[in-house]
């Protein structure tokens, strides 16, 4: 697997939008690659262009023993009206499903978080916690 300049790019566009005040928006370009390139179990970036084969989205995904962690996702912030972030949860569900896996994780969560509230539009959601994993109740 290769991690490319462009990938990079959306990445930095991306957090500069939406997360600047985040941790995640001084990582160099050697942080982004050990991040997706060092990880200890099968990461795929999983890419989507547009009808002109320009990046408009992609998302990291770790493949697990029975389903697909959601590590990030990116996508071009000036189509944000494209809810391409919703949208890629959408495909990773149905490659889950494809690849027969029966889960989908979208990784870390904070009740009450508008910039993870999208996470509690998928369901059945379940949260793991100090007694294990419990289904939530939709809002």
């Amino acid at each position: 697997m290769r991690v490319s300049d462009e990938q990079f790019e959306l990445f930095r566009r991306y957090l500069r939008s939406r997360h600047e005040d985040g941790e995640m928006a001084k990582m160099s370009r050697t942080e982004f690659d050990k991040m997706i390139l060092a990880s200890p179990v099968d990461t795929a970036i999983i890419e989507f262009r547009d009808p002109n084969s320009r990046l408009i989205a992609c998302c990291f995904a770790d493949r697990l023993e029975h389903g697909l962690s959601a590590v990030y996702t990116a996508f071009d912030p000036s189509l944000h009206h494209r809810s391409l972030g919703s949208f890629t949860v959408l495909w990773m569900i149905q490659h889950a499903q494809a690849l027969k896996l029966d889960y989908l994780y979208l990784g870390f969560w904070i009740d009450g978080s508008p910039k993870m509230a999208y996470k509690s539009r998928f369901h059945p959601l379940e949260a793991f916690g100090t007694h294990g994993w419990n289904r939530l109740t939709s809002p």
